[in-house]
């Protein structure tokens, strides 16, 4: 049973990962850095992500510090749950149960970032908000090869609810065949 100080650390700890995965989005896509919703993003990572940056540096354009911190703040989430709700773990399982989490995260950021877009684009197709061209600028590069697969069809564009049911299937696999069975272990 998830008590409602359970709940709150959980969405904190996860709108917080969500932030370091979309700054590690940003420059795997190379997004407009000098956007407001990047220099928030900028802003609210690099108090912690520029100390362990000078011990973890990129390596072939991928920010590993960004990758690291992500997954650091989602072992801290599960020993606090798991410290609070007074369950025995092993640290294998918080390890693998936190790379599972981090991964389903991943997908889901890029599920809402990708539902935005759709959204926006079929009730205002222009890019004149800066919050709006940011995640254009950070979907377009795993929408483009659905529209590959799939090209538009008479004007409509199929491939975010292409996208959308492939990222949804890679969140209930990711629930039911490392969630699942490594909390029935415990």
């Amino acid at each position: 049973m998830t008590s409602p100080i359970q709940y709150l650390l959980v969405t904190i700890f996860d709108l917080y990962v969500m932030v370091i995965i979309f700054r590690f989005l940003l420059q795997l896509f190379r997004a407009d850095f000098y956007n407001p919703l990047s220099q928030f993003i900028v802003k609210a990572t690099n108090p912690l992500l520029v100390p362990m940056r000078k011990v973890l540096p990129g390596v072939g354009g991928l920010d590993i510090a960004s990758l690291v911190f992500a997954y650091l703040v989602v072992l801290l989430k599960l020993l606090v749950l798991y410290a609070l709700s007074n369950v025995g773990i092993s640290v294998a399982q918080i390890l693998v149960i936190g790379m599972a989490d981090l991964l389903s995260q991943v997908v889901s950021l890029l599920f809402w970032l990708v539902l935005v877009r759709a959204i926006v684009s079929w009730i205002n197709p222009g890019l004149n908000n800066p919050f709006i061209l940011v995640i254009f600028q950070v979907t377009e590069p795993i929408m483009a090869p659905v529209r590959r697969l799939i090209p538009p069809m008479g004007g409509l564009d199929l491939s975010p609810i292409i996208l959308i049911l492939g990222l949804q299937f890679l969140l209930v696999a990711i629930q039911s065949w490392i969630f699942t069975p490594l909390l029935q272990m415990m």
